[in-house]
């Protein structure tokens, strides 16, 4: 008798260890919204890098959002110096319609990539450096020149809206997404 009741206690143990809600489906569900890389370490000493100040202001959520569906964030998470030139969500609802939906695709990921790499230069440009007819070199391999009108300054025709620094770089928030010309 002790041998049935414990084979039944032991036959409802396991069972209730194999619930299919608690298990993932396969190894990518595992994976999938696993940061990868340096995007992956905490570090609660320093002053943010680039990807966690762009995470933590609410006015980049669209970037942040593309960075991830483009499977970038070790761009901005690199030892620098860089320079992001971030555009703001109401830069990405400018773009016609669906543009942004299109993009964020898994098969459009390399285009998206090359269209945010333009949006970063591989130094520290800000203050005296963004002087008028300036053209800065970034990631893409394209060049973009700075203008100043008055006490404003833009790179190509995007408004520099307001500056911040990080601890790998500096973030220059946009109000234009900088669309390469294709290659």
């Amino acid at each position: 008798m002790r041998f049935i009741v414990f084979f039944i206690m032991l036959t409802l143990v396991f069972q209730a260890c194999k619930t299919a809600g608690n298990q993932p489906q396969s190894t990518e569900d595992l994976t999938k919204n696993t940061p990868k890389g340096q995007a992956s370490v905490v570090d609660k000493e320093s002053a943010p890098n680039i990807l966690q100040l762009a995470e933590k202001t609410k006015e980049l959520s669209t970037l942040v959002a593309a960075v991830q569906a483009a499977e970038i964030e070790h761009v901005l998470v690199n030892a620098g110096p860089l320079t992001v030139f971030a555009p703001v969500n109401s830069a990405f609802d400018a773009l016609p319609a669906g543009t942004v939906e299109t993009l964020l695709k898994p098969e459009n990921k390399k285009k998206l990539a090359f269209i945010l790499t333009n949006h970063a230069a591989p130094s520290t440009y800000k203050g005296r450096l963004l002087k008028d007819g300036r053209k800065i070199y970034m990631a893409t391999g394209n060049y973009i020149t700075i203008h100043r009108k008055g006490d404003d300054v833009y790179i190509g025709d995007a408004k520099i809206l307001a500056t911040v620094d990080a601890s790998n770089g500096v973030v220059h928030l946009i109000d234009k997404v900088l669309v390469p010309e294709e290659k």
